[in-house]
């Protein structure tokens, strides 16, 4: 988004027609366009989808003042509208449709390898929804190969929501024909795409890196989130999807034991708070939350609590 707004005021400053930014979102590209604009003076313009972000989703866009337009569609609808006005106003279109977004998202590829001090990683799995970022990942993988920065590039793996899994379904099928699917509701809001815009792209990718297209119901999902949550991780279930592919992968022997495997985590747990509540109170339907942690209720007396805490450490203790 530093890219992207640089070059919006860029071209104001030489009296082009962009009267303001805007973005069809379901997530942080409304809070990180948002927050940008702000910072330069610019009028952000938001398509929400109604009723299918969090508040703390929501709140962002909002707090940075942008002009949020809550639709009652879902995020393919909110694209195609921003996709119209754009067309007809002089807004600046601030999604994955627009190249410079990918190529400013591609620098996430050349920071994992610098992290890892120019080691390859074997496998990156990345969040797939509108598709660009598993192309700009590629890129950026890429191309520090043709610097000859690294001498290979990982294999990567998009990892898609099962309510939400149009590339899936079209990598299942072997390539042969994509078709869009009317995405189901899904704890990962934010891929919650059935027609996304960067397929073309993203399918380029794939089969130049050898990679792979894996899915998660909302029951992994939740459970994978559970799991790294009480690792101290606090991830969003967006994540939980990319955790999910990691899995399935290891148990059918995909991904080896000893390979070196990067999961892009995508949003923060403060997020998603709502959704953690009900795992853990046991209150999603047709879920069994096996990893729920639920507070226990204790009469306010020494007693009832040292009977509570005896019973607790005695399920902790080591087994010899």
């Amino acid at each position: 988004m530093t890219v992207l707004v640089i070059q919006v005021n860029s071209l104001r400053k030489k009296n082009k027609p962009v009267v303001g930014v805007g973005c069809a979102s379901t997530r942080d590209t409304s809070a990180a366009l948002s927050a940008y604009c702000a910072s330069a003076n610019i009028p952000s313009i938001m398509f929400l989808p109604a009723n299918k972000i969090s508040m703390a989703q929501l709140v962002q866009p909002i707090a940075n003042g942008a002009f949020v337009l809550s639709i009652d569609t879902d995020f393919d609808g909110c694209m195609q509208l921003i996709w119209e006005v754009t067309a007809e106003l002089p807004i600046y279109l601030a999604n994955s449709l627009n190249s410079l977004r990918l190529e400013a998202q591609k620098t996430a590829a050349i920071e994992i390898l610098q992290q890892f001090d120019w080691e390859v990683p074997d496998w990156v799995i990345v969040l797939g929804g509108n598709l660009g970022n598993i192309y700009a990942f590629y890129k950026g993988f890429h191309m520090c190969k043709e610097l000859g920065l690294v001498d290979r590039i990982p294999r990567l793996v998009c990892a898609q929501a099962a309510n939400a899994n149009p590339l899936y379904l079209y990598y299942k099928a072997g390539w042969k024909e994509f078709k869009p699917v009317k995405a189901n509701t899904t704890f990962a809001s934010a891929i919650q795409i059935g027609d996304p815009v960067s397929i073309d792209r993203a399918v380029y990718a794939l089969k130049n890196c050898d990679g792979i297209v894996e899915e998660a119901m909302e029951e992994e999902l939740m459970d994978a989130m559970a799991q790294a949550d009480s690792t101290r991780m606090f991830i969003c279930p967006h994540t939980g999807v990319a955790l999910t592919a990691l899995m399935k992968l290891r148990k059918s022997g995909v991904n080896g034991a000893n390979d070196r495997t990067v999961v892009v985590s995508t949003a923060h747990g403060l997020k998603f708070t709502q959704s953690k509540i009900d795992y853990h109170s046991n209150d999603i339907k047709d879920m069994a939350c096996r990893f729920a942690n639920p507070p226990v209720s204790v009469s306010a007396d020494f007693g009832s609590v040292m009977d509570v805490l005896k019973k607790y450490l005695l399920s902790k203790a080591p087994k010899y």
